[in-house]
């Protein structure tokens, strides 16, 4: 019987531990988006980075706003994929 409730608060105290864990937040300078498909695609490039919690890109802007957990992912991967992507980018400053 003990077992039977044991577990249920394993898995309450696990699931708070990934949702209190820190992200960080970066905002990249993104080339080469000059049509509507363009951000669908740098979008699509960081979301597949493990550790990216999400991923917001403006055209206008040529930006990519990017949320990600630092002890799984870093800028110089999210740069990575988007240049890999065909879209160099930087990290804004």
């Amino acid at each position: 019987m003990r077992l039977r409730y044991a577990l249920p608060s394993v898995l309450v105290l696990a699931a708070s531990a990934a949702v209190g864990a820190p992200t960080q937040t970066v905002v990249l300078d993104v080339q080469n988006m000059t049509c509507e498909l363009c951000p669908i695609t740098v979008k699509k490039s960081l979301e597949q980075v493990p550790g990216v919690a999400s991923a917001k890109v403006d055209l206008d802007r040529k930006t990519a706003t990017v949320q990600f957990d630092p002890d799984k992912a870093a800028p110089t991967v999210l740069v990575k994929a988007t240049t890999n992507a065909g879209f160099p980018s930087v990290v804004r400053k």
